[in-house]
C-alpha cells in the first residue's frame, strides 16, 4: 500500500475470473479454449476440444453444430447460422448476516449487502462455436452483457461503464470474436480478440461459473476480471496448451479510458485430461503495471483516488495461478486452487490457497464444501468498497469510499448444496432452476477485527469490529 494525504489508498483494479463451471461441480481447469459466458443447466461445451492428433479429427471439431436459437428442417444439411446459440441467466439472493453493524459484509464484492434480498445479475448471450469455415480455418463470437447489482464491480472503463449509478447497473462482460488457425502446429493455434474474462482463478462472474452463491477473496480481489486484447491457444499436442496475450489491464481499455501506457499479458500452460481424464490442471501469470498514471484527486468528503503520475508506467504487479482439478471418481471431484500477487507500488502481497470437494449426492443434488486461507500483508487489498459507484470510480482515478483491515490472515469455509428441483423443473418447458443455500463462516487467524463494522474517512481502517463473521446464504438461479 502506499500513502496519500494522510490515508492508507488501497490500489483498486483488482479483478476477477471467468471459469467455466458445470452446475454444482467444482471448478474445472480453464483454457483459453474452453471459456465462455453464461453456461446452460448441466452444459459446458468445449468446442473447440480436440480429441486426436490426426487433422480429420481436428477438422470434426471444427463443424457445424446446431445452436438453440434456429431450428432448421429435419434432413436439411446446417448452414454457418444454425449454429447460433442463446443464453439468458437470472439470479436472486440473499446474504444473511444477523450480527453486523455495518450492513456489509466485509471482504466480498458481489454480495457485499448484508440481510438485502439483492437481484444479483440478468445475463444475456448471443454466441456461436467456433466452426468450420474452409481449409481448416474455423470462426466463432460471443457477445454478452450483464444487468444487476455484480455489475456494479465488473466495469471495463471506456465501454458503457457510469452509465447507471444505483445498486443495478449494467455492463458489457463479453464481445470477443474467436479463430481457429491451423498454422504452426498439428492442432492448430485458437485466437481470441476482443473484451473477455480473464483467465486466472477458479470462480466466475456468471452464476453457474462458481460452486457457490458467496466467492472466496482470491477470486474477487486478486485476478483479473476483465480484458481487452487478444490471446492466443497453441495446442502443442492433445494434453498440453501454450497460453499467450497481451491485453490492456484489469478492467480498463486505452487512452483516456486506460490505467497506464504500459501494456500487460498473460503467459502460462494448461495440461488437460491426464491420468485418463482424471487430471487437469493449470500454471498462468498475468503480469504488467496496473497503477493509474493520471493525478491524485480529493473529494469535498476528503476522499482520495488512485491515481500516482507517472510512477504508475513501471511499478509492476504479479498475478499467479495454479489450479488443479482431480476426480475422484464419477461422483467427486477436488479442485485446489493457489493464487499470488504481488504489488511494487502497493508493496503488497498477497497469497491464499482454496480448497473445492464437490460430491453429486444424485443428480439433482450435490454437496460442495470449500475451504480457504488467503494473506493480506498490508491490509491494502481486501477493501470494502462502499457505495454505489466505488470500484468504478476507483479505477477511473475518481476519489471513492472504502474502508479496509489491517494486515490479516483470513480463513473461510463454507458448506452448502447445489439443488435443482425435478418436482418444479419438469414442469418447466423453458430454462432450469437452480437453489444454493450455504452457510459461510469468515474468521481473522491473527487477531484483527475487520468485521460487522465500518470505517470512516477519517479512519478506514477498521480493527474495532469483530474477528469473525458467521453468515447464512441462498441464491436462486433460472437458466436457459
Amino acid at each position: 500500500m502506499f500513502m496519500t494525504a494522510g490515508l492508507f489508498l488501497p490500489y483498486a483494479a483488482h479483478a476477477q475470473t471467468q471459469t467455466v463451471l458445470p452446475a454444482a461441480s467444482a471448478a474445472p481447469v480453464v483454457t483459453l479454449s474452453t471459456t465462455k459466458s453464461s453456461v446452460a443447466p448441466d452444459e459446458v461445451t468445449d468446442h473447440n476440444k480436440l480429441v486426436d492428433d490426426d487433422v480429420a479429427e481436428t477438422e470434426e471439431s471444427l463443424k457445424v453444430v446446431q445452436g438453440n436459437i434456429f431450428h432448421p428442417k429435419a434432413g436439411k444439411a446446417l448452414s454457418y447460422w444454425d449454429g447460433l446459440v442463446g443464453h439468458l441467466t437470472a439470479e436472486v439472493g440473499i446474504a444473511g448476516n444477523p450480527w453486523t453493524r455495518s450492513a456489509r459484509n466485509f471482504g466480498q464484492f458481489y454480495v457485499d449487502r448484508a440481510n438485502t434480498v439483492t437481484m444479483n445479475q440478468i445475463m444475456g448471450s448471443l454466441s456461436h462455436p467456433v466452426t468450420n469455415i474452409g481449409d481448416g480455418y474455423g470462426f466463432g463470437f460471443n457477445f454478452e452483457v450483464m444487468y444487476g447489482s455484480d455489475a456494479r464491480f465488473d466495469p471495463t472503463i471506456g465501454m458503457g461503464d457510469g452509465s447507471l449509478h444505483g445498486l443495478y447497473q449494467w455492463v458489457p462482460t463479453q464481445a470477443h470474436v474467436d479463430f481457429h488457425m491451423p498454422w504452426l502446429l498439428k492442432r492448430g493455434i485458437d485466437i481470441q480478440l476482443g473484451q473477455m474474462y480473464g483467465l486466472l482463478g477458479s470462480e466466475g462472474t456468471p452464476a453457474l461459473a462458481r460452486p457457490f452463491y458467496t466467492f472466496n477473496y482470491a477470486s474477487d480481489y486478486i485476478v483479473p476480471f476483465q480484458v481487452i486484447g487478444i490471446y492466443t491457444t497453441l495446442h502443442l499436442n492433445k494434453y498440453v496448451d501454450w497460453v499467450l496475450g497481451i491485453d490492456a489491464g484489469n478492467s480498463t481499455s486505452f487512452g483516456q479510458a486506460g490505467n497506464n501506457s504500459r501494456p500487460k499479458g498473460t503467459f502460462g500452460f494448461a495440461f488437460n485430461n491426464l491420468l485418463d481424464g482424471k487430471l487437469s490442471f493449470h500454471l498462468l501469470g498475468h503480469f504488467g503495471p496496473q497503477g493509474n498514471n493520471g493525478v491524485s484527486r480529493t473529494s469535498p468528503y476528503g476522499w482520495v483516488s488512485a491515481g500516482v503520475g507517472k510512477l504508475a508506467n513501471k511499478e509492476m504487479q504479479y498475478n499467479g495461478d495454479i489450479l488443479v482439478s482431480y476426480k475422484l471418481n464419477k461422483k467427486m471431484t477436488v479442485t485446489v486452487d493457489g493464487t499470488y500477487l504481488h504489488d511494487d507500488l502497493l508493496r503488497d502481497d498477497a497469497y491464499g490457497v482454496t480448497t473445492y470437494f464437490a460430491y453429486d449426492l444424485n443428480p439433482n443434488l450435490t454437496f460442495n464444501a470449500r475451504g480457504e486461507i488467503f494473506r493480506d500483508n498490508t491490509g491494502g487489498i481486501i477493501t470494502e468498497y462502499s457505495s454505489f459507484n466505488s470500484f468504478t470510480q476507483a479505477v477511473s482515478n475518481e476519489p471513492y469510499p472504502y474502508y479496509n483491515a489491517m494486515p490479516t490472515t483470513y480463513g473461510a469455509l463454507t458448506v452448502g448444496v447445489t439443488y435443482r428441483p425435478d418436482f418444479i423443473n419438469k414442469h418447466v418447458s423453458f430454462g432450469q432452476f437452480t437453489i444454493r443455500p450455504e452457510v459461510r463462516l469468515d474468521k481473522s487467524l491473527n487477531g484483527t477485527r475487520p468485521f460487522n463494522q465500518a470505517g470512516t474517512v477519517q479512519n478506514p481502517v477498521v480493527n474495532n469490529g469483530t474477528n469473525n463473521m458467521l453468515w447464512f446464504n441462498c441464491d436462486v438461479i433460472w437458466a436457459f
